[in-house]
């Protein structure tokens, strides 16, 4: 712990509020709440902490707080601040599943729709369904009891549909407001969990139809009953409210917290969401930010009733998300949070050893690695390679790895543009030069060591580079393969020295993957620009020929092939002047 940090510790008030933690660029790796933040805040630099959080910590070189007048500010200020900078340490939520709803449309000739998106003021929503198979069964079990209209614009005449009596055809038939709104109150209550009231009265219509000898109509009803209980009876009802809910438990074990969320949508449980993240906090308070993220989201529909556990502050929830809470002692709710819990204990247990794995291939890889070079830990890289055919179409590319995993959206090409011929240190010198320019220029974030796929002459040229050039001190490492294309060495320091890695170790597999990661992405992208080349290099050095006319040439020849194969009639044909395709035939006869 750092002297200036020890200095802020003792100004912390016992005041509830936020806290941001800060590594040694500023940049926040950590928000947090907290009841009383003078003990929050300094428990984090006393006692003894497990792996994860001994790992934050050692990152922590300055913090901020907040001062807020409640718990409740505090989480809203929390769940904000998340927001805004996405700190590597906090528990963000990726899943972007959505889960389809059933839109019965507010139009004045409505429709029956499955969608993924829910709009306020845009009709009536149903769901969520577990899969978009069980809202397409739902709907077209509707569509073929209620004859709304199937066409998204309305056609000039009648369809199908209408010819099956599945649609009122108010394309040219006038339907009126009275006759929909029955409709929609009759769809309305049967997507509420009114359909055995409604199934009861096809029963009884159809033995009416029946009576009267309307043998053809009875078999409709009969039908239509029949897919009503093939669609709607398929899972066994855990409530008898229909009351939408979502039913919450959680467990923790090691500095991890896995959360089950249960979705009971008209009395069935129809689905489940698992999340597993690290926790820094107390078990209570990584939940509360955990609800607020879970429901900040688009895609998570807040329903009617949520069920938590007896640890959890139902009253801060409740006013928080505005949604009725509940906390059951006894009876079928209480079954199902206690399902909810065992759930989650059972999913942690089994995870730890697929975390531990990841943990090792990954974090503690990165920790053992700066170890072995005598560096901090890297927990940004960034590594460069080159790639070119004895010159032509030289390229070079640079990934990032975070923490040991690559961080794609980071990654970077670049065309070689003031160097002729196959010069390997040239076009090194100038990559670096481009990318270490603009990260100063814009403030972005340095790397902890710098990986350059080559040896000796490459490291050297980059050093000239960072260090004369441009100033920084940044660790810097060279990758050397073997005669069969395998990572073989690692070289660091100044003077260059070979460093002996383990080859069955963590740290050496992960130095294999960024090697073969920078690799291929240079690779790739050499291929690109070399097949983009090899076609402009035919036809743009003829003059006449443009953008327009080329791809015009393409779409009507298919191939240069066929274009040397042609005949100037058949250039002049799609409006290529005829001094311009006999340009084109001799260029391509040479």
């Amino acid at each position: 712990m750092n002297e200036w940090i020890k200095r802020k510790l003792a100004l912390l008030p016992d005041q509830p509020g936020c806290y941001l933690m800060k590594d040694r660029q500023g940049t926040v790796i950590y928000v947090g709440k907290a009841k009383v933040l003078k003990n929050r805040v300094r428990s984090y630099f006393t006692g003894s902490h497990d792996g994860k959080t001994l790992r934050l910590v050692n990152e922590i070189e300055d913090f901020e707080y907040i001062v807020t007048s409640s718990n409740m500010e505090a989480l809203i200020l929390e769940l904000n601040l998340i927001k805004k900078y996405d700190p590597k340490y906090n528990v963000m939520l990726k899943d972007d599943k959505t889960y389809p709803f059933i839109h019965l449309t507010n139009e004045r000739h409505p429709r029956l729709i499955t969608t993924r998106k829910v709009k306020k003021g845009k009709g009536k929503y149903f769901g969520p369904y577990p899969n978009v198979g069980a809202a397409n069964e739902t709907k077209k079990l509707l569509d073929r009891i209620y004859p709304l209209r199937k066409c998204s614009t309305l056609p000039d005449r009648v369809c199908l549909y209408y010819h099956l009596g599945q649609c009122l055809a108010p394309c040219v038939n006038e339907v009126s407001e009275t006759e929909y709104k029955k409709i929609v109150e009759e769809i309305t209550r049967f997507l509420s969990g009114g359909y055995k009231e409604i199934k009861n009265e096809l029963q009884e219509k159809m033995l009416a139809a029946a009576e009267e000898l309307d043998f053809e109509r009875a078999k409709e009803y009969r039908d239509k009953i029949a897919h009503i209980e093939a669609t709607m009876e398929k899972q066994k009802m855990t409530m008898t409210d229909f009351t939408d809910r979502d039913v919450f438990g959680y467990a923790y074990d090691k500095g991890w917290m896995c959360v089950q969320v249960f979705f009971v949508r008209q009395g069935k449980l129809i689905e489940r969401d698992v999340s597993m993240f690290p926790i820094y906090d107390e078990p209570d308070q990584e939940f509360l930010t955990f609800l607020g993220q879970f429901y900040s989201k688009a895609n998570h529909f807040k329903p009617k009733e949520i069920l938590l556990p007896e640890s959890v502050d139902a009253e801060m929830v409740e006013a928080f998300l505005e949604v009725r809470t509940h906390q059951p002692k006894k009876g079928p709710k209480k079954d199902l949070i206690k399902l909810a819990n065992k759930n989650a204990k059972i999913a942690l247990q089994e995870k730890f050893s697929l975390i531990e794995k990841d943990e090792e291939r990954t974090i503690k890889a990165v920790e053992n690695l700066g170890k072995q070079l005598g560096i901090d830990t890297p927990h940004r890289i960034e590594a460069f390679d080159n790639s070119n055919i004895q010159g032509a179409d030289p390229v070079s590319a640079m990934v990032v790895f975070i923490d040991g995993k690559p961080q794609k959206k980071e990654y970077r090409k670049y065309k070689i543009k003031s160097v002729q011929g196959p010069d390997d240190y040239e076009s090194m010198r100038e990559v670096v030069r481009r990318r270490y320019t603009r990260v100063l220029k814009e403030g972005l974030p340095l790397p902890d060591l710098i990986i350059i796929d080559g040896g000796k002459g490459h490291v050297e040229a980059v050093r000239d580079v960072l260090e004369n050039e441009l100033g920084l001190d940044i660790p810097l490492s060279g990758l050397v393969k073997d005669e069969k294309h395998r990572t073989s060495e690692l070289l660091i320091g100044n003077p260059l020295e070979i460093v002996a890695l383990d080859k069955r170790s963590q740290e050496f597999y992960l130095l294999q993957r960024i090697q073969d990661e920078v690799h291929r992405f240079a690779i790739s992208f050499h291929r690109q620009i070399r097949g983009k080349n090899a076609f402009q290099s035919i036809l743009d050095e003829i003059p006449g020929v443009g953008e327009k006319r080329k791809k015009r040439l393409l779409k009507h020849f298919g191939s240069i092939k066929k274009m040397k194969e042609a005949k100037v009639e058949e250039f002049t044909s799609i409006g290529i002047p005829k001094n311009v395709a006999e340009e084109i035939l001799r260029k391509l006869q040479e």
